[in-house]
């Protein structure tokens, strides 16, 4: 499903990734672990497609993403990936609805096909009676879950999550880590998910670790 060859990525003098090469099966949830610095972020920012590499290859569902122009890489991430972050980038301007709706308003969907999708993943999220509710009225469980619902709206095929259980309580950590089960379940997504918590990656059927900008573990043991 995702295939990374040889990617490297310098920031001015500095080295990050040093030909970092791995691959993930269609429906599999990777684990990414490693201390600070060790280039997990970039990584998955590069897979994303939110960053070119310097040197490599990301292939994902057939597709080899950096050979595409940047109008099309801008559609393919937008259709084909979904994002879950540790500090949920939802607009603060907008309510929970509309935020979970910006990818498919974004790609030129209808504003009331739109709406009902969005409105029918909140609902799965158990935030149906919370989608007018700006990010501020909303407590972290309720932000990530809307960022998960906003993730899912077009359906991708590959979701990418940075440390997403990091700013949550015991209790919503476990149900970050049930909806992430479940998403995998139900919609037969592809997940990498780079966290440092050992609860999180427990989830994972695979986790890799990396340090210094390489992966050092193949299979690595929590």
């Amino acid at each position: 499903m995702i295939q990374v060859t040889n990617i490297e990525k310098r920031f001015g003098s500095l080295e990050v990734l040093k030909g970092v090469s791995l691959g993930v099966s269609k429906g599999e949830i990777l684990g990414i672990v490693g201390k600070s610095g060790a280039g997990k972020t970039t990584l998955l920012q590069i897979v994303g497609t939110l960053l070119t590499p310097d040197r490599g290859r990301v292939v994902i569902n057939g597709t080899d993403v950096f050979a595409l122009r940047q109008k099309q890489l801008a559609e393919f991430r937008n259709k084909h990936i979904g994002f879950i972050y540790q500090a949920h980038q939802l607009l603060p301007e907008f309510t929970a609805v509309e935020n979970v709706m910006m990818p498919a308003l974004i790609a030129g969907w209808e504003y009331r096909k739109a709406q009902e999708r969005a409105l029918a993943l909140l609902a799965d999220l158990g935030l149906r009676d919370r989608s007018e509710h700006k990010p501020q009225q909303l407590s972290g469980g309720e932000k990530q879950r809307v960022a998960a619902a906003r993730a899912m709206m077009m359906q991708p095929s590959v979701i990418l999550a940075d440390e997403p259980s990091g700013s949550l309580d015991s209790q919503n950590k476990e149900e970050l880590h049930r909806l992430l089960l479940d998403m995998r379940e139900r919609y037969g997504q592809t997940i990498i998910v780079v966290t440092h918590d050992k609860e999180t990656a427990k989830i994972a059927d695979r986790v890799i670790e990396m340090k210094d900008g390489r992966v050092v573990n193949g299979e690595y043991s929590l």
